[in-house]
């Protein structure tokens, strides 16, 4: 531990959105201690972010593993792109220092797969081998001694937490699941792209990657760990015109006849004890849980069918704030500090 009984953090790839939100978080939470900031280019992290004047005096400094287990990282959070977080966890874990892992990288546990859904072949199968993918609702008791957390997609969250009831409870048909999935604008990064500029995204709604979105596999292969058989989902998500947020409709096939209430009770049982995951009765939207590590969950029969409407904050429930939940777990902390 850090001063006063305090983890001693690192957090790579300061520059864009997950970063910020995750030093928020970790600069209110009472047993953490950030004592260094990762990026291409030397310069305060305010510079990146003008939000942290005055409350974080830190300079982005080159990654170096051996540098920061010197100043007594403990633990590291990865806020890389895809590709470039693998090429940094090893050196990480041969030091001893734990990591949270917001990228891909370690989040399929096939590398096969990985190479299919990411077009380049994963160079750390060793380290993939022993990873834990961190959705705490589900993995919680796993992440508790893990090394390697992957911290889960911001789309996923919501697909898997808004079916796992249903899978769990072998309630519905695991193939022909539909995902329809909108977010903001944060959740492709802050790296300049045309389709993300203003003129482009202001006024529009538009469907992207159809078919082939990359968290489809993720997806499935959470919600095929829960229901012990293979579930199939049909993933299209949409990039709507706000900063931030993710609304997922979801639509399963029931292998009986449903009542609300009876669908109700099971998503209110499933996550008991599950302080994050809100089951409403009322119908979510996106301002009801932005700025929050909540998930917000509502379920509906309609015509045959059982329908989810899933809402969180994709960059904090989505990215920042699951990473903290999972540090929590890690340090035998209640989930909810810092929040």
């Amino acid at each position: 531990m850090g001063h006063a009984g305090k983890v001693k953090i690192a957090v790579l790839g300061g520059s864009g959105y997950t970063a910020v939100e995750l030093i928020k978080i970790l600069l209110r939470h009472p047993h953490a201690e950030i004592v260094a900031v990762t990026s291409r280019d030397a310069q305060p992290v305010s510079d990146y972010h003008p939000s942290l004047l005055g409350r974080l005096d830190l300079v982005c400094e080159p990654f170096d593993a051996a540098a920061l287990k010197a100043k007594g990282v403990q633990v590291a959070f990865g806020c890389l792109p895809h590709g470039a977080s693998m090429e940094a966890v090893a050196p990480l874990l041969d030091q001893g220092i734990r990591v949270v892992d917001l990228s891909a990288d370690y989040r399929l546990r096939d590398p096969n797969l990985y190479a299919e859904w990411y077009g380049e072949s994963h160079h750390d199968t060793k380290n993939l081998a022993h990873a834990v993918y961190g959705l705490p609702e589900i993995y919680g008791a796993n992440v508790r001694d893990a090394r390697l957390v992957a911290n889960p997609g911001c789309y996923p969250q919501t697909g898997i937490l808004g079916l796992a009831p249903l899978v769990a409870g072998k309630l519905i048909e695991q193939t022909g699941i539909i995902v329809n999935s909108l977010s903001g604008v944060s959740g492709a990064g802050r790296t300049p792209k045309l389709a993300y500029h203003f003129p482009e995204c202001n006024e529009s709604v538009t469907a992207y990657n159809v078919g082939k979105h990359r968290h489809t596999p993720e997806i499935e292969q959470a919600l095929t760990h829960v229901g012990g058989s293979p579930v199939q989902v049909i993933f299209t998500p949409h990039l709507v015109p706000m900063d931030r947020g993710i609304f997922s409709t979801i639509y399963a096939t029931p292998l009986r006849a449903v009542s609300e209430a009876e669908v109700l009770a099971q998503y209110r049982e499933y996550y008991t004890g599950k302080p994050f995951v809100r089951v409403r009765t009322g119908l979510p939207s996106t301002k009801d849980s932005v700025g929050s590590n909540f998930i917000d969950l509502a379920v509906r029969v309609v015509r045959g069918k059982i329908i989810v409407l899933a809402s969180e904050d994709n960059l904090i429930r989505g990215a920042s704030g699951v990473a903290v939940q999972n540090f929590n777990l890690m340090h035998g902390f209640d989930e909810r500090i810092g929040f």
